[in-house]
């Protein structure tokens, strides 16, 4: 299935925060997990009873990332808050 990533506005400020290094990192982490299984991977439902919006812990990358799932004709993963650490 096709995929896309993309970063609401106060995801992707906190992800070009990044050096350059680490937005690497993030950017190839999150493409091999929650991009290729989304629903996968250790991540929780935010709000019970709302499976497409989520929570996860990016191993690798040392970030938190809060996202929604879609997927109308490309399934696309939106972080919505991403918390580095």
């Amino acid at each position: 299935m096709a995929y896309r990533i993309a970063y609401a506005s106060q995801a992707d400020a906190a992800r070009r925060r990044l050096p350059a290094q680490r937005r690497s990192a993030l950017d190839k982490a999150m493409k091999s997990t929650i991009g290729a299984n989304p629903y996968g991977h250790g991540s929780v439902e935010t709000k019970p009873g709302e499976r497409d919006y989520r929570e996860v812990t990016i191993a690798g990358a040392d970030a938190i990332v809060v996202y929604y799932v879609s997927a109308p004709d490309v399934l696309t993963v939106t972080a919505v808050k991403l918390i580095t650490f």
